[in-house]
């Protein structure tokens, strides 16, 4: 657009300019070889911008002429480029599809076309075409021939490192993450796998480091970086609690601001401050975390937060977490167990029995157990409370990857992950609830005068089982039996035998039975097969 103003602009001050000669007519005089010439002045004016043009359209046939070898190997060469850039964009979509074969095909024309110094793309299309034709030896060494190029080494080290991860070879993998990370920390898949080996090491220095480089290039968000500043600052404090306690105390205070419902974090904090008769500051710790999430590490360290506290101080300070927590099954169950140390066994079996009310598990039954055992000492109730643990739901503890432990890490022993341990209940037994035809009510046994003969058989021709009475039974046909009816038992004969009642089950010597009043409790349940 500001070509064609240009040009009009020229147009319009030449049409000007001889428009102006033309209103001012003059001669022009020229003496040349012993000759004068005597001209218009527009006629002169014509003849000098004809000879310019002319002059102008010579030179640019002249260099024309001159650079046209340049020109014609420049076309080809700008189209062999096209081709060569046409066939590796292919091979990389193709390379992606997973058409290896394509892919090494596109990356040979690529190569005939473009050169892999000019073009690093055609190195990473060569080495996916190897891996795809599942030539992982020949990937490699592509990939370490990538390490010499800087513009290529981060790709090189970053191939180098899924490799090393697809063989399990954990340390060449952090090796390549490790170099990676050094050259760019911003990548966060070299970050991830460094601070994996630091945390494995124990380097929680370095590992606290690299969370705040992390944090500073903005690859994880500011919450992320504070828990996971919590979590190695409390294997830090746990590290250094014998050998510089200060320095132990400082970290667990510090995790401790960072993420307060944290519970390994409170309770290394409060203990460091306990070691310093610091009881009530060390309270206020416990008593934070337990408000966000009650854990029973908490709750111990809480009520025996003073080793010469009698019993009953234990039990005051236990209903004291209550109170900051009500309506959880964790807090009654510390109160159950402190009442059961100050052998308030009411206390104790009411608050066993609400915890068990608000959470069926495996340790609220077992806790039921020991007051149980302490109080009556009735060991067929024991057991029966023992049976209903083994079938109720597992206690929660620190899981992560499939391991189960009962004390928190803070990596995971299967993967390595930072912060991999969760506080919830381990998975379930293997098995499905299937009917217990132990949990079901007994039957009332008909009493002898109601039974005439072992069968009967009514208008209908369908058997009933005078002994079994509650055992469904089928016909030919397969119809549900019908109820026994008043007519059925008219059609019985006079000289039928009757039937005496059923013997009761021979209860066996160390089996107490069921007291009349959980027997009176009792419903239908399901039991889980394990």
């Amino acid at each position: 657009m500001i070509r064609i103003l240009i040009f009009l602009a020229v147009v319009f001050a030449l049409g000007l300019g001889f428009a102006w000669l033309a209103d001012r007519p003059g001669e022009m005089l020229i003496t040349f070889g012993g000759y004068q010439y005597q001209i218009s002045l527009m006629v002169a004016a014509v003849a000098i911008v004809t000879v310019v043009a002319a002059v102008m359209i010579l030179w640019w046939l002249v260099k024309s002429l001159w650079n046209s070898p340049y020109t014609i190997s420049r076309y080809f060469r700008v189209r062999r480029r096209d081709r060569g850039y046409q066939a590796l964009s292919t091979g990389m979509i193709a390379a992606g599809a997973g058409d290896g074969a394509l892919a090494r095909k596109k990356t040979k024309e690529a190569a005939k076309l473009i050169s892999s110094d000019q073009e690093p793309l055609i190195n990473l299309l060569d080495a996916q075409a190897s891996l795809l034709e599942g030539d992982h030896e020949g990937a490699r060494e592509k990939f370490e021939r990538m390490l010499d190029d800087p513009e290529m080494r981060l790709l090189g080290l970053r191939g180098l490192y899924l490799e090393a991860e697809r063989l399990g070879d954990r340390n060449a993998a952090r090796h390549y993450a490790g170099r990676a990370a050094a050259v760019a920390p911003q990548l966060a898949w070299a970050a991830e796998s460094t601070l994996e080996e630091l945390t494995e090491r124990g380097d929680w220095d370095g590992a606290l480091k690299l969370v705040e480089t992390q944090k500073s290039t903005r690859q994880i968000e500011r919450d992320a970086a504070n828990r996971r500043r919590a979590v190695l600052l409390t294997a830090k404090a746990q590290a250094l609690v014998d050998s510089d306690p200060n320095a132990a105390r400082t970290a667990a205070l510090e995790a401790n601001k960072l993420a307060p419902d944290f519970a390994p974090a409170a309770v290394i904090a409060a203990d460091m401050v306990f070691r310093q008769n610091d009881v009530r500051k060390g309270s206020k710790i416990l008593e934070t975390a337990w408000k966000a999430e009650p854990h029973p590490d908490v709750a111990e360290l809480y009520t025996h937060a003073r080793p010469g506290d009698a019993v009953l101080d234990r039990l005051n300070r236990a209903k004291k977490l209550q109170d900051l927590k009500k309506n959880h099954a964790e807090s009654s169950m510390v109160v159950a167990r402190a009442a059961l140390d100050a052998q308030d066994f009411a206390t104790a079996r009411r608050e066993a029995e609400a915890a068990i009310r608000m959470d069926r598990r495996e340790g609220a039954y077992l806790l039921l157990a020991d007051i149980e055992e302490a109080e009556t000492g009735d060991q067929g109730k024991v057991r029966q409370l023992l049976s209903k643990a083994v079938r109720a739901p597992r206690d929660p503890a620190w899981v992560a990857d499939g391991v189960v432990s009962e004390r928190w890490a803070p990596v995971s022993p299967a993967t390595g992950r930072l912060d991999a341990f969760t506080w919830r209940a381990p998975m379930e037994r293997l098995g499905q609830l299937i009917d217990s035809h132990e949990d079901r009510p007994a039957a009332a046994i008909p009493a002898p005068a109601q039974l005439a003969k072992e069968s009967v058989v009514d208008a209908d021709n369908h058997s009933v089982s005078a002994d079994r009475p509650d055992e469904p039974a089928s016909s030919a046909g397969g119809d549900p039996v019908r109820p026994v009816t008043a007519a059925g038992f008219a059609a019985v004969s006079a000289d039928a035998e009757p039937v005496g009642p059923a013997e009761e089950l021979t209860r066996l010597p160390d089996d107490p039975g069921v007291a009349p009043e959980d027997e009176a409790e009792k419903s239908p349940r399901r039991f889980r097969l394990f």
